[in-house]
């Protein structure tokens, strides 16, 4: 991923996407097909609406996070073919394929094209359209493959994250180290960011850093320990005191060397080179030899060398064994350091958890008992392990059929149902009852009469209709969104093991009108 497409062209302010791979050619081919075909039977410029949305929660759960919607309203803020592209497409249709049709391509843009969406970051449920798109049939048809793909692996990854911090719970710190298990540097920097949307601290993804201003963690790897021999090895042993005071010339002399016991010196030598290097951001990997006869007692010596000096370590990460037990027995053996010693705040030392976690193995260590305060989690977390896809889909919907959406709020605040109507019907209001009708089964439906009523389509591309456009909102709010919806949910809907469906329904006239439509188009059998 880059920063931005510097060869597209700027609409409005508007960048193009993070991934200069995303062009109009990325593309099924029989987008361009459909296109051409649209064009020579003159249908190009017909008005058609398209629903983006998909139609099963993914993971087992009753929700989904949305996101990628700032990557889609870039992408069609600086959609155009270039020359180079155009004779791309000519080559890859038929060799009859019209000169004028190519001249057609090269004045396409998306000026015409209206977006309506749902803000990102909000949680949402199967079948309400997450985006609505209207223009010209033959344009918005070369929309749907890009957009599929940017919204389908970021709302899966925000969703499976929102998920991992509902089962560690809103104290832990959660960290994504998932760059090098991903599918591909773009599914490495795509999901550093849609991880953080869904509830994620930090990353350990430099790239996605820089780009996005996601927070930075990371210390180092058992290389690091194995790559010392002895403290020999240290050349430069001065560390200049917090205060700036005076310097110690020799910081492996104050070490307590040997108060907790026989270690291993080159992981000692290792832990002093890195406190050397990082006083003021210590945290050490004390699983490389033996975790409490070595990796922990070692640490202590050299974080307690470096209280003297006014610094204060940050903890320690586990990346193996008993997380449960050994997390216990860190923390046991810091709390006697402090008290030992007399060095506040000791026994409070972080305790930062990896390897190959996931929802299931931070359930389980909830239910053993842990003193874990940081998970860093990889693989599970940005290949969505558990569900290879979302499966979003791009459906025509005749014009008759635009649909408006509603969240409907009851008297605890929780969101009670989301209800489509038609576009020409009225609102939902506050206080006044409305019929609410499952899209399918007939028996199924219910009065609500909502508390509050929140409309959840909003213009983020507003092509020719004069309608004001949302501006698309910084990371940190779309991110502090998610956290907010997610909190704002009912937890039977949220909770792990068989939650609560949530209800999706469509108005009386809706219902009556979609029902008509499948009677009208469904042929009828004859039986001989």
């Amino acid at each position: 991923m880059a920063a931005k497409n510097s060869e597209r062209i700027s609409n409005g302010g508007i960048h193009g996407p993070t991934n200069p791979m995303v062009t109009p050619l990325l593309n099924d081919l029989y987008q361009f097909t459909m296109a051409y075909a649209y064009w020579k039977a003159g249908k190009h410029q017909e008005r058609a609406v398209f629903d983006l949305y998909f139609r099963k929660n993914p993971f087992g759960g009753e929700y989904t996070v949305f996101s990628g919607l700032e990557e889609c309203v870039r992408f069609i803020a600086n959609f155009k073919l270039t020359e180079d592209e155009i004779d791309f497409v000519r080559q890859s249709l038929t060799t009859t394929c019209e000169e004028a049709f190519l001249d057609y391509l090269r004045g396409l843009d998306c000026s015409d094209v209206e977006v309506y969406a749902i803000p990102e970051g909000s949680v949402v449920f199967p079948k309400i359209p997450l985006l609505r798109v209207e223009g010209p049939v033959a344009v918005v048809q070369l929309l749907e493959t890009p957009f599929v793909n940017l919204i389908n692996f970021a709302s899966l990854v925000s969703t499976n994250a929102a998920r991992h911090r509902k089962v560690a719970g809103k104290s832990k710190t959660l960290l994504e180290f998932g760059l090098r298990r991903a599918q591909g540097p773009d599914g490495g920097v795509g999901a550093s960011k849609y991880c953080y949307i869904g509830g994620f601290d930090a990353t350990s993804n430099v790239a996605a850093g820089k780009l996005f201003g996601i927070p930075l963690r990371g210390t180092h790897s058992h290389a690091f320990v194995s790559s010392y021999m002895s403290l020999d090895e240290i050349t430069d042993k001065s560390l200049r005191r917090k205060d700036g005071s005076s310097t110690c010339e020799d910081f492996v002399s104050v070490l307590l060397n040997g108060v907790f016991g026989e270690t291993n010196q080159s992981e000692l030598a290792a832990f002093t080179s890195y406190a050397l290097a990082f006083p003021d951001n210590f945290l050490a990997l004390v699983d490389t030899y033996d975790v409490m006869r070595s990796g922990i007692p070692n640490f202590c010596a050299v974080a307690l060398a470096l209280g003297d000096l006014g610094y204060k370590a940050v903890g320690i990460r586990l990346d193996s064994g008993d997380l449960a037990y050994l997390s216990c027995q860190a923390r046991k053996f810091f709390c006697s350091i402090e008290k030992e010693f007399g060095v506040p705040g000791f026994g409070k030392l972080i305790i930062t958890a990896s390897n190959d976690l996931n929802e299931e193995t931070l359930d389980a260590l909830n239910k053993q008992g842990h003193e874990v305060d940081a998970f860093g989690i990889g693989t599970y977390l940005v290949t969505c392990y558990a569900q290879a896809a979302l499966g979003v889909v791009f459906k025509l919907v005749s014009i008759p059929c635009k649909k408006r959406s509603y969240r409907l709020y009851g008297k605890e605040g929780y969101p009670l149902v989301d209800i489509m109507t038609g576009e020409n019907e009225p609102s939902p209001k506050v206080g006044e009852r409305i019929l609410c009708r499952h899209p399918f089964q007939e028996s199924k439906r219910a009065y609500v009469v909502p508390q509050h009523v929140e409309e959840l389509l909003r213009c983020y591309w507003p092509g020719k209709s004069g309608k004001k456009r949302e501006t698309l909102p910084p990371l940190e709010e779309i991110r502090e969104r998610c956290i907010n919806q997610l909190e704002q949910m009912r937890p039977d809907h949220m909770r792990k093991l068989n939650p609560t469906p949530y209800k999706v329904s469509v108005s009386a006239k809706l219902y009556d009108f979609i029902h008509f439509l499948w009677l009208n188009e469904a042929p009828v059998g004859e039986l001989q």
